[in-house]
């Protein structure tokens, strides 16, 4: 059973990337709607995956990406950036911080979820669950 931490502050696009995510079987989903509350979710409950939108008012999503990769249990996290800003020097950022993957709003459901099987089923991927603490 894995689970997938999705952080936007659309209600809509959240609900969005649930939906393509859905298919994945054994994945649990569960939403953020700002930077300081993905943080917490992620200390609390951990998460196997996250798909991260970047422009979010309280907490810039790279602030929220090198949050967590300072934090050795995160090291590993498979974590996909989704967001409307496309530009290189957006997508340079996102991957020098941290990011596994870098897409574009809009996304193809099929694609996200294809590449959200790719991330989860590494071999490498360190269950994160536990949260922080573990």
């Amino acid at each position: 059973m894995h689970t997938a931490l999705v952080v936007d502050d659309s209600p809509m696009i959240r609900h969005m990337v649930r939906m393509s995510l859905e298919d994945i079987g054994g994945l649990t989903i569960t939403e953020a709607g700002t930077g300081l509350e993905a943080i917490e979710l992620l200390m609390i409950r951990g998460a196997d995956l996250v798909v991260l939108d970047l422009n979010m008012p309280d907490m810039h999503g790279l602030e929220v990406l090198r949050f967590v990769r300072r934090h050795a249990a995160f090291s590993s996290l498979p974590i996909i950036v989704l967001t409307t800003r496309g530009d290189e020097n957006t997508r340079e950022s996102a991957m020098a911080a941290g990011a596994s993957l870098f897409r574009t709003k809009p996304f193809r459901p099929d694609a996200l979820a294809s590449d959200a099987r790719a991330l989860l089923d590494q071999p490498a991927l360190a269950p994160a669950r536990s949260g922080a603490g573990a």
